[in-house]
């Protein structure tokens, strides 16, 4: 099995219940299992600011699917779910983005890993800290990448996230 983190995040309508029913599909995947979720967060949207403050978490998964299999799978999640893909960076139901397989590095066009703006987004790495305090990017901690960015607009909501039972 290989270790995956996930960055999930929704601003559109029933924020918790998308991200909760997200986690619930990734659970069921064939050969893979959510083993650890992040608290819930508020966040500020990130590259396009003229939308609606998201819900955020990060999870951790232990997976026999392929990155590409793993990839298309939560793509469908996401269009089960109501995602429309039409604009970049846009608000929406539901946005899982593949942060991290294992020690791999992967460039395709479809899947970069590790992804290119973790470490650029403290909505993004403030919930994968929280579940992976050990991690480092490069031989960098994640605490390092963090003091460096503006955490002010990421609020930790709740101690809890969803229940996987």
């Amino acid at each position: 099995m290989t270790s995956v983190y996930l960055s999930l995040g929704s601003n559109l309508g029933e924020q918790k219940s998308y991200l909760c029913r997200a986690l619930a599909a990734l659970d069921a995947l064939p050969l893979t299992q959510v083993t650890a979720c992040s608290s819930f967060y508020e966040t500020a949207p990130w590259g396009k600011t003229d939308q609606p403050d998201f819900l955020n978490l990060c999870c951790k998964l232990e997976t026999d699917l392929p990155p590409q299999d793993l990839l298309l799978s939560c793509q469908k999640i996401e269009e089960d779910l109501g995602r429309v893909r039409h604009e970049h960076w846009g608000a929406r139901t539901i946005d899982i983005d593949l942060l991290l397989y294992g020690e791999a590095t992967i460039a395709q066009d479809n899947l970069q890993i590790p992804h290119p703006y973790m470490t650029e987004r403290a909505f993004v790495l403030l919930p994968l800290e929280e579940i992976a305090p050990y991690l480092t990017l490069e031989g960098v901690p994640l605490k390092a990448y963090i003091s460096g960015l503006d955490v002010t607009g990421v609020k930790k909501i709740s101690d809890q996230s969803c229940d996987k039972g």
